[in-house]
């Protein structure tokens, strides 16, 4: 799925300047011992666990499940708020910046296999934790670690 309309039509007025954008991503877990689903993308080429941007009247739970179903053709449940973060600044190739206050959640299965949707990856599979492929980004690794976490609490950073 390209950039949703309304962030094209925010670009008109903001032109390239960083704008601030809801971003949702689910660590899907499933089996004993378990597995992470993820997918590579169609623009990087890399693996990362799905994610989306949060459409305006969109709940973000409710995005997630919208993406997974897209991008993967896997319906989730959503079990818990994972992680709560503001990301480092993105600048793409055509100028554009932004940054994403990127809500993590961890997520079951709960029908579909999975399989490419929308264009936006090229290959999903599952994946055993100790065997995570060389190129998931170290934020992608370390979303897996805190959706693992026995810990029910989000995690919020702050630069204190």
């Amino acid at each position: 799925m390209p950039t949703p309309a309304y962030i094209t039509e925010l670009r008109e007025f903001w032109g390239r300047r960083p704008l601030l954008l809801p971003g949702v991503s689910g660590v899907v877990l499933r089996g004993e011992p378990a597995q992470v689903l993820l997918g590579r993308r169609a623009d990087t080429g890399r693996w990362s666990v799905p994610a989306g941007i949060v459409e305006p009247g969109e709940q973000p739970a409710d995005c997630l499940t919208r993406e997974l179903w897209e991008e993967a053709r896997l319906r989730v449940g959503v079990e818990r708020l994972v992680s709560v973060v503001a990301e480092p600044e993105l600048s793409y190739p055509n100028g554009d910046r932004c940054q994403f206050i990127s809500m993590t959640f961890r997520c079951r299965p709960l029908s579909g296999e999975a399989a490419v949707g929308d264009g936006e990856l090229v290959a999903v599979g599952w994946f055993d934790l100790d065997g995570l492929p060389d190129d998931l980004s170290e934020r992608g690794r370390q979303r897996v670690a805190e959706a693992r976490s026995p810990d029910p609490a989000c995690i919020f950073l702050t630069d204190e």
